[in-house]
């Protein structure tokens, strides 16, 4: 296989959170997605191949409404998360129908993907400049005496919505920029004072300029072999205690990596905000930042 960066979009929590996939919004002046945005940024960044983790039920609508578009720029592939995609000696609790999480969406691609890859959103806006640095990182990325991974850090401030609180996993990093820990706050908002904190759990502050993650990630292909591993122990631990709603996430399995001394993760600043629509009344504000975009010439208007 090509060792050319590949990316990988995790959309198959697209449907339910939707309401199937005709039911987007869209967002650009032209009805463009916000995964159109996306694949036309890694397009410009250099990616030339993409893989989309989907269900099995929507890849009809899928290639209809957003396949046949990205594959004017780019391969792309289909990979599907079920339930049933697991190592042969795992059951899955009977009676379970919620997906696994996002790091067993990732675990789905492993005979799919053999280079260096970023995982993204489907539903998040990342930037161009985010995408450039990802991809600059990964054409170079190679493992030595530990697997080199990244992660790009959104200052907080760029992220937040004003219209209710947001989760984002909130990363310490080290005198050299790799990351240390990160740590899922699931509330978090600027406050009338202007101070941004967190409520859950103890609650407290969160300074500006601190980093933290929107799922753009950057592996070499060592972090599939783990995630058999990981996927192991999630089953063995966690899905027992809570069968029904437990899940695998993908942060979980890169602080576990780093904190075994097996990965290390470096934080690749951005500038640029993110854009979402965590809340129906965000979608104005993502429409009017999308516009000015395209009339400052970042976009096309028919893109």
């Amino acid at each position: 296989m090509s060792n050319s960066p590949v990316l990988v979009i995790m959309a198959a929590g697209m449907g339910s959170r939707y309401g199937g996939l005709k039911q987007i919004d869209p967002l650009g002046s032209n009805g463009q997605i916000i995964l159109d945005y996306s694949i036309y940024d890694a397009y410009r960044a250099g990616f030339r191949r993409v893989v989309f983790i989907i269900k099995p039920e929507l890849t009809e609508a899928f290639e209809q409404a957003i396949g046949s578009k990205a594959r004017r720029l780019m391969q792309v592939d289909y990979v599907y998360q079920t339930l049933s995609a697991i190592p042969d000696d795992l059951t899955v609790p009977e009676g379970r129908e919620k997906p696994l999480g996002t790091g067993h969406a990732v675990y789905c691609i492993r005979d799919t993907v053999d280079a260096p890859f970023a995982v993204i959103n489907a539903d998040d806006f990342y930037g161009a400049d985010a995408f450039q640095k990802m991809y600059n990182f990964l054409s170079e990325a190679a493992d030595d005496d530990k697997y080199r991974y990244c992660m790009v850090g959104y200052a907080v401030e760029n992220t937040l919505t004003e219209n209710g609180t947001v989760s984002r996993g909130v990363c310490t990093t080290d005198a050299d920029g790799f990351l240390s820990d990160i740590i899922e706050r699931t509330k978090i908002a600027r406050e009338a004072d202007g101070v941004i904190r967190f409520t859950d759990g103890e609650g407290g502050e969160i300074a500006p300029g601190t980093p933290v993650s929107m799922n753009l990630w950057g592996f070499t292909p060592s972090f599939l072999r783990e995630l058999d591993a990981q996927l192991r122990d999630f089953f063995a631990g966690k899905l027992l205690t809570d069968p029904m709603k437990a899940e695998f996430y993908l942060p979980a399995a890169v602080d576990t990596l780093i904190r075994q001394g097996k990965a290390t993760a470096k934080v690749l600043t951005t500038s640029a905000k993110w854009f979402g629509v965590t809340y129906q009344e965000d979608k104005p504000t993502v429409q009017q930042a999308l516009r000015a975009m395209t009339e400052a010439g970042q976009y096309p208007e028919d893109l």
